[in-house]
């Protein structure tokens, strides 16, 4: 075969990509194998590929290759969620710029536009992921809005509401007016903002007395339905069961009193205001209080708010400060920090509000998740520090808010019959509910068309939680093949922004159906971040496209960049660079291919000691990381496996072992060695198919003819066996003096074609087994050992032995000796600093050990230095 001189890595990705779809390596059914099961933490279906989805699916696409290599019965299901709140805004987004407004259609127009827009736009990020590699079963392939999938959920909610799980209650919930829907409380996001603090006068009714109130929230005076003191506040005991008048609207409220007021904070009174506060909520329910809510869905203020209904209501805050001081009622203003609830998907403030929502009681429902993780260790996350974080959301957790007043994801199935709020009953579908309410009512004359089902939709978290078990099956039928063979999972990959709205919930759900872990491991990884630590947007403009780096470095180059830097839990500081070096790395395994097969090989040469000895010490090395690698892929730190493949490669494999079994210019290589050669490269690209899963498969078939039963991404991982450290060790030595002898040749301007003698004196009792790999890499003539120094010779230490290279007429003698002096005067400065630094009391009692035995080793060094220069000087005089 004719191997192209450069590695075409496009060309290259779309065959090997196209072949594996071909043959359908990625496809899984149950057999008699041992599954790994990996299930894709389901991108927006709206979505593009980021930095976070290249990091994320190419540490999945390691995991489940090297799982096919070590013969399990690998499947990794791919899909998309329908991300409700995201997915919906797009599309009101593109109606409106086509002048339809949302309002203006029934919900089934609606959801025809959003399926319309999904099926547009719902397969690209599936797509970007296969120009990565990814080698997902897309037969597989599951959309949380899938008939089956949704009726997963809807069973779900069924089952739980049966239980007495799920209850519908009139509560103060976080309302995103942009998006116009409730959120739970962990998608709010607090921020500190600078803002006001407005104090406001309250004329006290019949008198011409004034109370200030201190409040960040002018407008929402409107809504005031009380003023509270402390009981226990003299200041305003004269006030008891008095009445104020609230500004600009002059509604009378009465002045109640209560001790959860606080007496030292602001002005030791506040504004009751029951519609908008959750504190102000509960004041008001236990003192019976009017409840008048008086902003519209989209927090413009309605009637209640006079003459700025229509307003938006931080418009209304700046305009309502001019009105209030024009009045006198603005006593003064100061800034002021505050906390503030944002929407996590939105941005947009979130607005306290009451409302009639569905939520899922959690207090026992978490008890099995928190045991698993924190308790028994059934379940792992990686790294371990996020077991706190875990901790933390579950040992708070509050009542689920699933419902969301969205039409896009599944409408609740909730069926009222009446216009009473318990007028109800909830059911898989219309049939059956029309069945409970005729029981329920008595009924029987009751019609489907007398049910009105519940238009609001449920969270996207509420279809994800069930992910693990509902992409095999597993809610609507427990007992079938794929959901037995592939339930439990194995890993899971995602980002710590997730620990708990989807890692925590799906093991929540897992318990509480099947009363298994949905997954052993979790492995969390960073975000990536640009090299100012900056978290990537397209705002500042600093994160990549991913295609194009693809593009630029190849697919391979790319996975080994983002990977070399990504250790679990760690935000990744991400360069270009990184990629440039995976694709420098692509380019030296080429290269080195390349070297292998263009030598001439003969049966009739003997095999040299020289390659013998190689061999034995590669096959030791690779066995010796391979344990390495094992180790790390166990405890997930997959950077360090791939670093430990890294160094096998360019240092043993390029460096070292293919220079040891080199044949000479122009000759040929004996075909044990070649064979030896091409077997050794082949377990490296096993080893190195999980993150370059292109070049090696490409190599792979180049070295031979392969049916499609022996490619490469279903060959088999090298299998762990005995090895011979004192070999790796004595070898270590060996490159110190084959690098020694390198640095005189440079330094002496000795040509490597000239041939040298070396002798040495073995004070160590080194072992003599690498003799040969001497003999070849430094190009010796002769070597002897000795039981002397000897003169007028070059040399160098490696521990205690010593190294001679007798002098040849190449050497100019008087330069030499020049040179060794300039050098040796300058490491006596430098040892007497050192000495200097060690003989001073005060800092050898306040320095930390560790400091003091660096100084030591430094003394050490140049000890042994100045020693060697000295031996040097008197060989050369």
């Amino acid at each position: 075969m004719t191997i192209p001189a450069q590695f075409d890595a496009k060309t290259i990705e779309n065959k090997w990509y196209d072949y594996w779809m071909k043959n359908n390596y990625f496809h899984s059914e149950p057999d008699h194998r041992t599954p790994y099961t990996i299930v894709i933490p389901p991108p927006n279906v709206t979505g593009v590929l980021h930095m976070g989805h290249m990091l994320n699916n190419t540490i999945q696409d390691v995991l489940i290759r090297r799982a096919r290599l070590k013969g399990f019965n690998a499947c990794w299901v791919p899909g998309t969620d329908h991300a409700s709140i995201a997915t919906e805004a797009k599309v009101v987004a593109k109606l409106k710029a086509e002048g339809i407004n949302k309002n203006d259609l029934t919900r089934e127009e609606f959801l025809a536009h959003a399926w319309e827009w999904t099926d547009k736009y719902g397969g690209v990020i599936l797509d970007q992921l296969k120009k990565l590699g990814a080698s997902c079963d897309w037969e597989r392939t599951k959309f949380t809005m899938d008939p089956d999938m949704s009726a997963s959920v809807i069973k779900s909610f069924v089952d739980l509401y049966n239980k007495g799980l799920i209850y519908r209650g009139y509560r103060m919930v976080n309302w995103d007016p942009e998006a116009k829907t409730t959120l739970s409380d962990e998608e709010v996001i607090y921020e500190e903002q600078q803002g006001k603090l407005f104090f406001l006068n309250y004329k006290i009714e019949g008198t011409e007395e004034f109370l200030t109130i201190a409040t960040t929230r002018p407008e929402t005076i409107f809504g005031d339905t009380a003023i509270c003191i402390n009981p226990n506040d003299e200041r305003f005991a004269h006030l008891k069961g008095k009445k104020a008048i609230v500004p600009i609207c002059g509604r009378v409220i009465p002045i109640i009193e209560d001790e959860y007021v606080d007496i030292e904070f602001g002005t030791g009174c506040l504004k009751v205001t029951p519609a908008h506060d959750m504190n102000d909520k509960t004041l008001g329910e236990k003192h019976n209080l009017e409840i008048i809510d008086i902003f519209n869905e989209d927090a413009t203020l309605n009637s209640f708010g006079l003459h700025y209904q229509g307003q938006d209501r931080f418009a209304v805050r700046e305009a309502i400060a001019i009105e209030l001081q024009t009045i006198g009622a603005l006593a003064k203003t100061e800034m002021h920090l505050n906390k503030v609830g944002t929407s996590e998907r939105t941005k947009a403030v979130i607005e306290p509000r009451l409302s009639d929502q569905w939520f899922l009681k959690m207090e026992d429902l978490v008890k099995p998740a928190i045991k698993s993780v924190l308790e028994d260790g059934d379940i792992k996350l990686h790294p371990v520090r996020f077991n706190n974080t875990y901790a933390h959301w579950l040992n708070n957790i509050r009542d689920w808010n699933i419902s969301r007043q969205l039409w896009w994801g599944q409408q609740i199935p909730a069926y009222f019959y009446g216009d009473g709020k318990e007028d109800f009953v909830v059911a898989e579908n219309i049939d059956d509910a029309l069945k409970l309410a005729k029981e329920k009512t008595l009924n029987l004359k009751l019609e489907t068309k007398d049910l009105k089902q519940d238009v609001d939709a449920l969270d996207t978290w509420f279809s994800s939680w069930l992910w693990p078990m509902s992409v095999f099956g597993g809610i609507m039928d427990p007992e079938s093949e794929d959901f037995k063979y592939y339930y439990p999972t194995n890993d899971l990959v995602t980002g710590p922004d997730i620990l708990f709205f989807w890692v925590a919930r799906m093991i929540i759900a897992g318990y509480e159906y099947t009363g298994q872990k949905p997954f052993t491991n979790v492995y969390l990884t960073g975000l990536v971040r640009d090299k100012q630590r900056r978290k990537m947007s397209k705002s500042l403009g600093n994160s990549p496209e991913p295609l194009e780096l693809i593009e630029k470095f190849g697919a391979d180059g790319v996975r080994v960049g983002l990977l070399l830097s990504a250790s679990a839990g760690n935000d990744i500081m991400f360069d270009e660079e990184l990629c440039n070096q995976g694709k420098a790395f692509t380019n030296k395994i080429w290269n080195a291919f390349k070297l292998i097969k263009g030598w001439e090989v003969s049966d009739t040469i003997e095999q040299p000691d020289s390659s013998k000895v190689a061999i034995e010490w590669y096959e030791a090395k690779l066995q010796q990381t391979l344990v390495d690698i094992e180790d790390n892929f166990e405890k997930y730190r997959i950077s360090d496996a791939l670093m430990g493949i890294y160094k096998l490669v360019w240092d043993d494999f390029c460096s070292w072992f293919l220079e040891m079994i080199k044949p000479a210019y122009q000759q040929p290589i004996d075909s044990v060695t070649f064979a030896k050669a091409i077997e050794m490269l082949e377990n490296n690209l096993k080893l190195l198919h999980p993150f370059m899963p292109f070049l090696t498969e490409e190599i792979w078939h180049l070295i031979a003819e392969r049916t499609a039963e022996e490619a490469l991404i279903v060959a088999t991982w090298p299998e762990l066996k005995s090895f011979d450290s004192q070999l790796i060790a004595n070898f270590e030595s060996t490159i110190e003096v084959i690098s020694g002898i390198r640095t005189i040749r440079k330094d002496k301007n000795i040509p490597f074609k000239d041939a040298i003698d070396f002798r040495v004196v073995n004070n160590d009792n080194a072992s003599t087994y690498f003799d040969s790999v001497i003999l070849k890499l430094g190009n010796i003539n002769d070597l002897e050992y000795v039981s002397d120094k000897v003169e007028g010779a070059l040399s160098f230490r490696v521990n205690s032995n010593e190294y001679f290279i007798p002098i040849t007429g190449n050497i100019d003698v008087a330069a030499e000796i020049a040179k060794l002096t300039e050098e040796l005067n300058y490491i006596k400065g430098f040892l007497k600093s050192v000495q200097v630094k060690l003989s001073n009391e005060k800092f050898v009692a306040n320095a930390k050990p560790e400091v003091i035995e660096n100084e030591r080793k430094k003394e050490a060094d140049a000890l042994s230095k100045i020693e060697t220069i000295e031996h040097s000087l008197a060989g050369l005089k």
